[in-house]
């Protein structure tokens, strides 16, 4: 606690390692009030200094709930194990045989329960992780990141010029988004980060002229890049992390909603993928926004929209942004005249046409302000470099308040 209470006081990164079976039975409640001390402290460091948890053993019952408060967890594939409750506990009171390794270990934490956001697979893997985490992350939150100041090379190179052919013909068929974070970020060196959960967005950290950002992007290699409940806690979470920490955030965007479904809905994907909105909203970081295919419905809205307050806005000459796909506006707005004519198919390819044409591009929102400029694609970075020179010095506030109530 006082190794805590000393970092905070000066400003610096706690890292925590854990490897312990959990509080001494013997030391009754004092183990459990020395428990919560260090939880308070979790607490009021979070947002002040980036605290990151090594579990690099067992971390069982009450002990679970430090690494949990903290910005990142890094955990050993077959080595760390977090529980509240361990397997022989669970086989007496509700009769489940599950093993250690199913029930808490790292691949379960990266995978299901989205807990952990990285999985070394050794000990030293797992070090080298956190020493490249820090590498893009300040001592506090009055530092600026660690930055290596360069000017960037705007001329066009293959990697650029790859861009223009990146996007299908087919509107329903996936390409891979990492090319485009690559093609943006300096030397396209990309630190991801809960890269095993919810594949459906990618986060991460990288470098543009030498500057830390955050890269929130859709991946419509995965659920065609839907956002659902877990997509939208994991980019929410990176999201506020990257605010807390001044680090300006790079969104790019290709979602066709939020994935439907009663599993979806029973499970609150209103309240908890409005935790998305939440964080795009309240962030005072420079926010730049980069379209590259779909922007449908309330997701174009979630997804650091000019309306949010992000700072500019992109698109490329291939992005649809509107209430919804061609398919779906067709059969809904046109439904008696497609139940009368007498070739329905060729008259809905015809009506699909006419509606792209007339909504489903991105120069109706560029006319209104919503998109700052249309851009070819190979022109991406060097779009994103001379927004955040412009952004450097970025100075907002909000409205003095105790604290915001963001949908838990």
């Amino acid at each position: 606690m006082k190794v805590m209470d000393f970092a905070l006081k000066i400003g610096a990164p706690m890292i925590g390692i854990n490897d312990s079976g959990g509080a001494r039975i013997q030391e009754g409640v004092v183990a459990l009030g020395l428990y919560a001390e260090i939880f308070k402290r979790n607490a009021h460091s979070s947002g002040v200094i980036p605290q990151i948890s090594l579990v690099m053993g067992p971390c069982a019952g009450g002990a679970v709930y430090s690494p949990a408060m903290t910005d990142f967890i890094v955990m050993v594939d077959k080595t760390s194990h977090m529980f509240i409750t361990g397997p022989e506990v669970i086989k007496t009171v509700t009769g489940e045989d599950v093993e250690f390794e199913e029930l808490g270990g790292a691949r379960t934490h990266n995978t299901k329960s989205g807990v952990a956001h990285y999985m070394g697979h050794d000990e030293e893997d797992a070090i080298e992780y956190v020493k490249s985490l820090l590498s893009y992350l300040p001592s506090n939150n009055m530092d600026p990141a660690p930055a290596f100041p360069t000017v960037a090379d705007l001329e066009i190179n293959d990697t650029d010029a790859a861009l223009d052919t990146l996007i299908p013909d087919s509107a329903n068929q996936p390409y891979d988004m990492k090319k485009v974070i690559e093609a943006i970020l300096d030397d396209g060196d990309f630190l991801e980060v809960h890269a095993l959960f919810a594949p459906n967005i990618v986060v991460g950290y990288g470098r543009v002229e030498g500057h830390s950002v955050g890269v929130v992007a859709n991946q419509p290699m995965q659920l065609a890049g839907t956002l659902d409940i877990d997509a939208s806690e994991k980019a929410a979470r990176f999201v506020r992390t990257c605010d807390a920490f001044n680090i300006p955030v790079i969104t790019l965007v290709d979602v066709p909603g939020f994935l439907p479904g009663t599993d979806q809905e029973w499970n609150g994907i209103i309240r908890r993928g409005a935790k998305l909105l939440y964080a795009y909203a309240e962030a005072t970081v420079p926010l730049i926004t980069v379209i590259t295919r779909k922007a449908y419905g309330g997701a174009y809205d979630v997804m650091g929209s000019k309306h949010l307050g992000a700072d500019v806005n992109l698109a490329w000459p291939t992005a649809q942004i509107a209430v919804m796909g061609a398919q779906g506006a067709v059969n809904i707005l046109y439904r008696k005249e497609l139940a009368d004519t007498k070739n329905p198919e060729k008259r809905r390819a015809e009506l699909v046409s006419e509606y792209e044409d007339a909504f489903a591009n991105p120069f109706i929102a560029a006319e209104r302000g919503y998109v700052d400029a249309v851009i070819p694609p190979h022109d991406t970075r060097s779009h994103v470099v001379r927004a955040l020179r412009a952004l450097r010095n970025k100075r907002e506030t909000r409205p003095p308040r105790k604290h915001g109530n963001i949908p838990l």
